[in-house]
């Protein structure tokens, strides 16, 4: 059935629902986590991020930094976030990917802007968007772009947000599951093709079941047809090997959004490499 004005949101599994809850309410109370002497001035900082990867298109890598998540648990006190993204920038990164959820991810705004300006990357805020203002801590905390996540949001709510986010000066990722969240992407009744808010600019697929968090890269392989053709597409979630990469490539994937494999690593430019199918860089004195 085609999504229309009046979608309702497709089913949230409850591991999510109950992250979103939790999210509203720290959202509600005002805690940003980021603090206003780390804000950095952008100037149209969506554009930083599309262009790094359309540069390296095929061989994009958006690399994560996360302190924590509901299956690693918590990383903190485990490697230097800040000296991990300045080694992802060194290694070839196109950009970097900081979660800043703060209770079960362990990150915040802070993090994002400290990673952002050591290494320099274009970065995107990996939240749960539940609140307008999300968008504007993500732009204070330097942030070129912004996590969407279709499953939390009805069409129109969804084209709402990403319309905010471009006028912020952000580039919104919508990351999509399933086909229910595909038909959301399609045009509304009142849109025509020539409608900028038609027009999706940074779209992923993540591999990850949201139900059972179960991975399986034939998820974008199989679905990779019903991203829109103008986007540049992103693979997300279990990526751990070069030849994950190679196969997500010849699917037509643009970039490759990769957490647990170099946030896990002991030599992260080495794990980058490999996923890239390069030599291992030598050390960049800065």
């Amino acid at each position: 059935m085609e999504a229309t004005e009046t979608e309702t949101v497709s089913e949230v599994p409850d591991i999510l629902r109950r992250i979103c809850e939790q999210r509203r309410r720290r959202v509600a109370a005002g805690d940003a986590g980021v603090s206003p002497a780390r804000r950095l001035p952008a100037e149209g900082p969506g554009r930083r991020f599309l262009d790094a990867i359309s540069a390296r298109r095929g061989g994009a890598v958006i690399a994560e930094i996360k302190m924590g998540s509901p299956k690693l648990g918590d990383l903190r006190g485990r490697f230097d976030p800040v000296a991990r993204a300045v080694a992802y920038a060194d290694a070839g990164a196109a950009c970097l990917s900081v979660v800043v959820e703060p209770d079960h991810f362990h990150g915040g705004y802070d993090l994002l802007a400290e990673c952002a300006a050591a290494s320099g990357l274009p970065a995107v805020a990996k939240d749960f968007v539940v609140s307008d203002v999300q968008l504007a801590w993500a732009r204070d905390a330097g942030a070129c772009a912004v996590l969407l996540i279709a499953a939390l949001h009805d069409a129109a709510e969804l084209r709402r947000l990403a319309g905010l986010a471009r006028g912020l000066g952000l580039v919104p990722l919508i990351e999509t599951h399933d086909d229910a969240d595909f038909e959301k992407l399609r045009p509304m009744a009142h849109e025509d093709g020539g409608n900028q808010s038609a027009k999706w600019e940074l779209v992923g697929i993540n591999n990850r079941d949201l139900r059972n968090f179960a991975v399986d890269l034939e998820r974008s392989v199989e679905r990779i047809g019903r991203l829109p053709s103008s986007a540049l597409k992103v693979a997300e979630s279990g990526i751990h090997t070069g030849a994950d990469v190679a196969k997500l490539r010849r699917a037509g994937f643009d970039a490759f959004l990769i957490g647990e494999r170099l946030v896990l690593a002991g030599d992260p430019a080495a794990a980058l490499a490999e996923l890239l199918g390069s030599p291992a860089p030598q050390e960049v004195i800065r």
